[in-house]
């Protein structure tokens, strides 16, 4: 490797320790940084990239390019990327059940899971018998049910999806992980978009994306039986610009998320602490869209941007089921 294709993939010179991209905003950051870790640019060459998830089994990462309806793969051992499925009925947000099988957000109108043998096993399309929105996110709790967001972004255009007529409101749906039956858990948020339960999944957060004025990460209790939520309310108030994505949640209960402002030094990841203060920054060039842990401890963050992967390692590890 020469001078002129540097281990940042071009993107940037050879970065200083510790690396000026990541900002501690309250000292409770600190302990999550690696002095000697820096923002790596694994892949360019996308053009929206989201829905990152990280197979340890075999040790690579796939990701959505929604708009030219495709899954990508990278590997880790060899950091080759290539085409893992296409097309993909426009997917989005993806994540492994809890006996590790992928399941898959698509614009197209439904959620569906990837069996051992490679078959597609259609989890949910339609709800009292009208076509869903758009699938946008998707997380597994511990008891295998899978929750899902289902806003309208996917039918607005043909760009990241198929332009057709709203039937259903936008909401957020739980699947039962064994019978496939579906319960609509929430459609009081207004473009539910990504989603996350906190470590103990007593608390689901869920990005409300079209709330007035600005955007907000939304919090509700997890009943005890798990299965229905209450007592909706803001966690984070993104404030004017900011536009929260994906995100995800470290064993501390800190939310990592995507994160964009429209400009150059503030666009990235955002990392809040359980109580909701903004604790931590991780600067990119591109907006981040959604964030996933992986690697062989599950300590390193891998951020879907725009048009480009990048990752970092940090002293924390992702909750399952994410």
């Amino acid at each position: 490797m020469t001078t002129d294709t540097p281990l940042s993939a071009g993107w940037r010179d050879y970065p200083r320790y510790p690396d000026p991209l990541i900002e501690a905003l309250d000292d409770r950051f600190n302990k999550y940084m690696v002095f000697n870790a820096a923002v790596e640019r694994l892949y360019t060459g996308t053009r929206w990239s989201e829905g990152p998830v990280w197979f340890g089994d075999g040790r690579y990462l796939l990701w959505s390019d929604i708009p030219n309806n495709r899954i990508l793969k990278w590997e880790e051992e060899t950091e080759k990327v290539s085409v893992f499925r296409k097309p993909t009925n426009f997917g989005n947000g993806h994540t492994r059940d809890r006996v590790g099988r992928l399941v898959t957000c698509e614009h197209g109108g439904r959620v569906t899971r990837t069996e051992y043998d490679g078959s597609i096993t259609i989890i949910m399309d339609s709800w009292q018998g009208k076509p869903l929105n758009s699938p946008n996110d998707v997380i597994v709790k511990s008891d295998g049910s899978i929750w899902f967001t289902d806003p309208p972004f996917g039918l607005l255009g043909n760009y990241e999806g198929k332009k057709r007529e709203q039937e259903l409101p936008a909401a957020t749906y739980r699947v039962d992980g064994n019978s496939l039956e579906a319960t609509m858990v929430a459609d009081d948020v207004l473009g539910p978009n990504g989603l996350a339960f906190s470590p103990d999944e007593s608390i689901l957060y869920i990005v409300e994306s079209l709330g007035e004025p600005f955007r907000k990460i939304v919090a509700f209790d997890v009943s005890s039986n798990g299965k229905e939520i209450s007592n909706s309310r803001v966690f984070i108030d993104a404030g004017p610009g900011g536009t929260p994505d994906g995100f995800r949640v470290d064993i501390d209960g800190n939310l990592w998320c995507g994160w964009g402002m429209g400009k150059e030094d503030l666009d990235g990841v955002l990392v809040f602490a359980p109580d909701g203060d903004k604790i931590g920054r991780i600067r990119l060039p591109e907006r981040c869209a959604n964030i996933c842990f992986g690697g062989l401890k599950r300590n390193r963050l891998f951020m879907a941007a725009s048009q480009s992967m990048y990752s970092l390692y940090v002293n924390t590890q992702g909750v399952a089921g994410g």
